[in-house]
Order: structure tokens, then sequence, then C-alpha cells
């Protein structure tokens, strides 16, 4: 339950726009009419929604709460009034924490295009870099943006100095918490003086925060949008692929033949991103990757390609494209699908953006079926089916293990060569392959495979399997099943247990299960 004190402004909008609304013009801001004029250099005309409510509350001096998703426009809703209302060259008046060393970059970007002809001067502060050049920046910064432990190693230091401070923001608070950032947001709160105008931005308004919301902030506004996938503007479809090995296929043809502008494709972890980004370029695709594992040299050379124009497509994990605001994205590719609706949410609503149109395209193998399903239970996704166009078969090489280019889809199986595989390899068992266009066949067929390593040493090996009995059924509806009778085998020397006797398939490949 919000408190009672609190002013609630419930807006809704689409794809950055109030619905059947004039919208508010940069130019009758009461601001530094020389924002006003970079506002306009930088194609700033007409204010989305959040940036409307926010910017007069801010101007007046109210702490603020708003609900938005990356791309709304959100961090030009503070940085412009902020920059309106400080005194270059006078410390540390602002601090603005982000959750992400990307989202820190961005912000400051923004800070630094609004602010340069004021002379105001922002720096980001992040981990993964060395420290010193940082503090001999914060001695002449008037604005500083950061990722909470990095601030904490400048307060153990005493390299930072916020008794001049009188704006704090927290931008995607939400990811913060979930990051586990909570107790250092606060440690670094209470440093902070509390005659001070405190901003919170955040994609939801969850229960979770409002300890914030009772603590440290001052009656605020909150200004709480609504964000809807404008069905008008984006395609949503998905493909059903028979045949794992198909994907990577499949998405390379799609890029090459149906993707003529940006496009942003999610995957899991940053080991199936970084494979996948090593797999495109090697069949001619322009790509970079950005996640989490990257050293921080390398995330910025991504953003810098990306903002220069000078990538195709964009391999990313949930977390580090959390924040991101990339233009021109004219389709957002799942080849590994989301666990909630939510994330399903946030991946497509990069696209569609301003009025433009875009495609949300997702990829499923018989692994996704269970997290599409949650999915689709949301009322707001609609994703319709989409015909398998005819494609080339392209080389997909893993480093080590997993799927392989040997395979095929009738003699080895899913990838594999005779069980086990090597000392830390992977393999899916032999024999089976996926059916034939009638019935059967076998989703490992009846070999033992080896999924885990079979190394010798203390940690011993696993003796389970991924193969099994049973089909996956054929293209015309076959009668085998998708379990197994193996085991993955986990922990030490044990043989695992995990796969279970299939029966029935999952019906002919043109029969929608959704």
């Amino acid at each position: 339950m919000i408190y009672k004190y609190l002013i609630l402004l419930i807006i809704q909008w689409s794809c950055g726009k109030p619905q059947g609304a004039i919208q508010m013009k940069f130019s009758e801001l009461s601001v530094n009419p020389a924002l006003v004029q970079v506002a306009d250099r930088l194609g700033y005309q007409d204010m989305m929604a959040i940036q409307e409510k926010c910017i007069p509350e801010i101007l007046a001096g109210k702490d603020v709460v708003g609900q938005a998703e990356t791309g709304s426009g959100k961090t030009v809703a503070f940085a412009l009034p902020i920059l309106s209302m400080i005194a270059p060259g006078r410390g540390l008046q602002v601090l603005v924490l982000t959750p992400t060393r990307e989202l820190c970059v961005q912000v400051t970007d923004v800070f630094k295009d609004f602010g340069s002809k004021l002379g105001a001067k922002a720096i980001s502060v992040y981990g993964g870099v060395g420290i010193e050049p940082q503090i001999s920046a914060l001695r002449t910064a008037d604005v500083v943006v950061a990722t909470p432990g990095r601030v904490l190693d400048h307060l153990e230091r005493r390299t930072i100095d916020f008794s001049r401070t009188r704006f704090l923001v927290l931008d995607e608070t939400d990811k913060m918490f979930e990051m586990g950032f909570i107790e250092d947001v606060e440690e670094i709160i209470s440093h902070i003086p509390k005659d001070r105008q405190t901003l919170m931005f955040s994609a939801t308004i969850a229960y979770e925060l409002q300890g914030i919301l009772k603590t440290h902030m001052r009656d605020p506004v909150i200004i709480e949008t609504q964000f809807f996938v404008d069905v008008r503007k984006l395609r949503q479809v998905y493909y059903d692929i028979q045949y794992p090995s198909d994907k990577f296929p499949l998405l390379v043809h799609l890029l090459k033949h149906t993707t003529p502008g940006l496009a942003l494709v999610f995957c899991a972890t940053r080991s199936e991103a970084e494979v996948v980004v090593k797999n495109l370029r090697s069949n001619g695709v322009n790509a970079l990757a950005i996640h989490g594992g990257m050293t921080q040299n390398m995330r910025e050379e991504s953003l810098a390609a990306l903002k220069g124009e000078k990538v195709d497509v964009l391999v990313a994990t949930d977390v580090a494209a959390r924040g991101l605001d990339i233009k021109n994205i004219t389709h957002v590719y799942n080849y590994d699908v989301p666990k909630t609706p939510k994330e399903y949410i946030h991946r497509i609503g990069r696209t569609a953006r301003a009025g433009e149109e875009g495609d949300a395209v997702t990829l499923l193998t018989a692994r996704d079926h269970d997290n599409f399903r949650k999915i689709l239970r949301d009322e707001g996704v609609t994703v319709d089916e989409a015909d398998i166009p005819q494609f080339e078969q392209v080389h997909f090489h893993r480093d080590s293990g997993g799927y392989r280019d040997e395979g095929g889809h009738g003699r080895r199986g899913f990838g594999g060569g005779r069980g086990g595989g090597g000392r830390g390899s992977h393999g899916y068992g032999r024999s089976g392959g996926y059916g034939s266009s009638r019935g059967g066949g076998g989703y490992g067929g009846h070999g033992g495979g080896g999924y885990g390593r079979s190394s010798e040493g203390s940690r011993g090996g696993h003796a389970g399997g991924y193969g099994g009995r049973g089909g996956y059924g054929g293209s015309r509806g076959g009668s085998g099943g998708y379990g197994s009778q193996g085991g993955q085998g986990s922990g030490h020397s044990q043989s695992g247990g995990r796969g279970h006797e299939g029966h029935g398939g999952y019906g002919g490949r043109r029969r929608s299960r959704y």
C-alpha cells in the first residue's frame, strides 16, 4: 500500500507518447535557454510523458518517484532540470546511482551533452578500471554518476566528498535491489546531507522500494506510467524449431535476409552470448557482444560501435542490456526464451519505439516450451506462429563439447560422438537422431551418452547421459517420447537420474501447441 501522503499521478503511454494528449515542447520549459538549445540540437522537441510530468515537479523542488522503462526518456527527465538548478564549479552537487557500468556511462553522456554549454562537469565512477584517474576527476566534478560498489571504495578511501551534494538520483532502483545493492545504497545515503532533493526511477514500484520512500524521501510525487506494446507497430512471432541444430542456421538466415536494421539478440548466459557472436562473425554477420564477463574496455568498445552505427547485431544478456538505451533497433531476437512475461516485455520493448515499426522474434526448441507457455499466459502478450522459411545449413562451433556440427539428423543424434566425450567435454549420446518424417526416431538414441565430465581425479565423473528410448515425434506426428531413461549425473561420481520415460511425443511439426 502506497503511503497516504503520496501524490499519485497515473499516465498511460505508448511508444513514449501519451495517448489523446497534446505534448508539451521543450521550448516551453522555464529552464536555462542553453539547455533548450541543446535539446533542439539533439533532436528533442516534443516531450515524452515521463519528461512532461517529472520536469516541472523537479524544478519545483519536490522529491519524485518516476516509474518508467528504459527508453522512455527518463534520463533527460531528471538530468535537464537538475542541470538547470546547479552552479558549476562549486563542488560535487549531484550523485546518480546506477546498477550497471553501461547505464552509468550512458547517463553520464546525457549529463555531458546537456551540461557542456553550462560548464558543468560530469564523470562516471565504476569498478573494473583504475581508481586513481577517478580520484583526480572527483576533485572538480559537479555531477557524479556511479555504481554503488565503487562509491563505497571511495568513501573508504575518503576520496569523495558529499558535503555539498544537493541532488540524489537512484536510477533503475528495482534492478539495484535485484542485484543485492540495497545495503550499499543505504550506506551511501547515510553519507549524503539530509537537506537534499531525492529522485528515484524504476521500471516497477514494488513493495521492496517503499522502505526507501518512507525513510529517505519527503512527500514524494509518484509519477506512474503504464507501458504496453502497440500491436499495430510491433510484430511478434515465434518459430517452432523441431531440430535444435536448426536454431542457429535459422537465426543467421533471418539476420541476413529479413533484418534491414539493427538487431538485438538475447541469450541466457554470458558464455552463450560469446559463442553466438563468434559463430555469427564466422558466417559473415557484423556482430558484437555485451555481457558481464567482458572487460570494461571491451564493453565500452561495443557501446561505441553501437553509437557510431558500426555494428549490425548486438548479442546481449538481460543483465548487461538492462539500462542500455539503444536507438533504431528494428528487430529483437529471443535466441534463448526469457523465463517470465516481465522479462519478455522488457526485451521486446526495445523496438517499435517512438512510432516506428519493429519485430520481436522468438526461436523455440523443445527446452523452451515451458517458459514460453508462462509468457503466453500473460493476457497482454500475443505471439503468432510463423512458417519456417527455407534456409541454408551453416556450421556452429563450440570451443568444447555441446552441440556439435557433425551430429546430423539421423546418425549420431544431438551432437556428440560416442558417448561421454573427453575430459571436461560434453556429448549427448549416440544412435537415434530425431526420427524420420513419419514417426519414432530417438531424441538422443538409446545410447548412454555422457553429459558431464568423464575425468578421473578426485571429483569423479558423471556416468549418466541424455540418451533414451522413444522418439521426439516426426513431422507427421510420430509416436515417440521426449523423455529418456538415462540420467544426467550430478555430484561426485554419481550416475544421476534426471531422465524420464517419454510417451506420445509432441505430435506433428505443423500442429501448433500454442
